[in-house]
């Protein structure tokens, strides 16, 4: 009997077709060439291999996003003393400027999964169901650092779904669907397999670990869905390679095992933390690799230690070397930035670490949130001063975490600058860490703010913007 079965795009023909039936051989010694067996395909699945029933299951939670934002413009003439004079400093009427993506719906009640950079800055969301059906969307979560953000849609009937799978299955070679919007042109399907995995370029700013796919992705992609052979969500898809705008066969989709996390944030009305480790990670390269006697470059090296925080209080030492968490092998920093975002938090993990003396244990790290400590003390500095309409807050954990920073700075940091303010004439910028004024340390916002008050005619102002120290002088 002849049979196909779709199972990794293999084709499985009998044995007995191939070599015809013992029975069928005559008596006599001599060769007798073998018969073609001849009959009609026996059922439509002989006929063809079809990826319809998967897509018929998954298609109908696939969404387009349509997200709107409201610009405004300013007059020509702004500016321009004579005309403000006569019809003042006018707006004109704002311009809509609009972006369409993907999503997909992972809770009958309605929640949506997209990437953050589809509806960013959006002042109106609309999703729209395969079926013809439209809906104000709510954005309940969302993040830049990770790229997803969670929408609520709400019916009086359940929405149909595509299960959440678990990346960490996933194989290289696997067969898999990209779904999604491409080019606006209406919900398209194509085909590929996993091309490869923990990729660290998929245009993410915190995700280094992506699903690399050769199923075709195109602008209107973005948030689509990335199905398995079981019709469960492996991935959300969110960036290509191209030197075109369209596709080359190189997808980056972000794991569902990030995207269960982000959504069970939402889920719970939380935001998305990642938990404090209270350490900074580097690659190991191949140098370092032969320096502490590794086999081969792997881990993440520790490269510093925050006194009194959770990799302090786990034995961590610069110099160590992180190669493993709960089983999983850790390549690198990316790697481990991962495993401890889906990790959750208020739980402890455990590290596979090779100390700097050689030797390989298991240590238990305590994932806990970041503290804010000390307390933001958030404050906008007025008044005749350089740094009036500057706004501040101390530095913590949690807001070095938020702002991107490294969670071993102390000190005050910039939150915003009012824009043709006296700050903003000095040239400060958001995430400006203020060090010194007038050669003393800036210890605090409300330190920061009672010097600022002092009246003097001269500042002298040191701040640290992207690693590096400036000095700002002011007459």
């Amino acid at each position: 009997m002849t049979r196909f079965r779709l199972a990794g795009a293999a084709l499985f023909l009998s044995a007995s077709v191939l070599a015809g039936s013992a029975a069928a051989q005559p008596a006599s010694n001599m060769p007798v060439p073998v018969q073609p067996v001849e009959r009609a395909p026996g059922g439509e699945a002989e006929v063809k291999l079809t990826f319809a029933p998967l897509v018929k299951k998954t298609a109908p939670a696939v969404v387009n996003v349509y997200a709107a934002k409201r610009v405004p413009q300013r007059s020509p003439f702004a500016g321009d003393p004579f005309f403000e004079q006569f019809f003042g400093n006018q707006l004109r009427r704002p311009r809509l400027e609009s972006s369409l993506g993907s999503g997909v719906i992972v809770d009958s009640s309605g929640l949506v999964v997209t990437n953050n950079h589809v509806i960013e800055g959006a002042d109106e969301v609309r999703v729209a169901l395969a079926d013809g059906r439209e809906f104000d969307a709510e954005i309940l979560l969302k993040d830049r650092r990770a790229d997803l953000a969670v929408l609520r849609v709400r019916s009086d009937e359940p929405f149909p779904i595509v299960p959440i799978a678990n990346s960490d299955t996933a194989e290289i070679g696997d067969l898999v669907l990209a779904i999604g919007n491409p080019f606006g042109i209406g919900q398209t399907v194509t085909s590929g397999i996993v091309s490869a995995l923990a990729r660290t370029h998929g245009g993410s700013d915190d995700l280094g670990y992506f699903i690399q796919t050769d199923a075709a992705i195109n602008p209107g992609n973005s948030g689509g869905a990335l199905i398995d052979m079981r019709g469960e969500l492996v991935g959300v898809n969110t960036a290509i390679f191209s030197r075109s705008g369209g596709s080359l066969g190189i997808g980056f989709a972000i794991p569902s095992n990030m995207v269960r996390a982000f959504v069970d944030a939402a889920r719970e009305g939380r935001p998305f933390l990642r938990p404090y480790v209270g350490a900074s990670f580097v690659p190991v390269t191949p140098d370092i690799a032969e320096a502490i006697g590794l086999e081969r470059p792997t881990g993440a090296l520790v490269q510093g230690v925050v006194d009194g925080g959770p990799a302090s209080e786990a034995g961590l030492r610069p110099g160590d070397v992180v190669l493993g968490m709960d089983g999983f092998t850790i390549e690198g920093p990316d790697s481990l930035g991962y495993r401890l975002a889906t990790a959750g938090l208020d739980r402890d993990t455990e590290l596979t670490v090779r100390s700097s003396d050689g030797k390989t244990e298991r240590v238990r790290l305590e994932l806990a949130e970041a503290p804010e400590t000390p307390p933001r003390d958030e404050r906008t500095l007025e008044g005749q001063t350089p740094f009036s309409g500057a706004t501040v807050v101390n530095l913590s954990p949690r807001v070095a975490d938020e702002l991107e920073l490294q969670q071993n700075k102390n000190g005050v940091v910039v939150t915003e600058v009012e824009p043709r303010s006296a700050a903003a004439r000095l040239g400060l910028q958001p995430k400006d860490i203020v060090l010194s004024l007038n050669g003393r340390e800036v210890e605090s916002t409300a330190d920061l703010e009672r010097r600022a008050e002092d009246g003097r005619r001269g500042w002298r102002l040191e701040v640290e913007r992207d690693g590096k120290v400036l000095t700002q002088l002011v007459r």
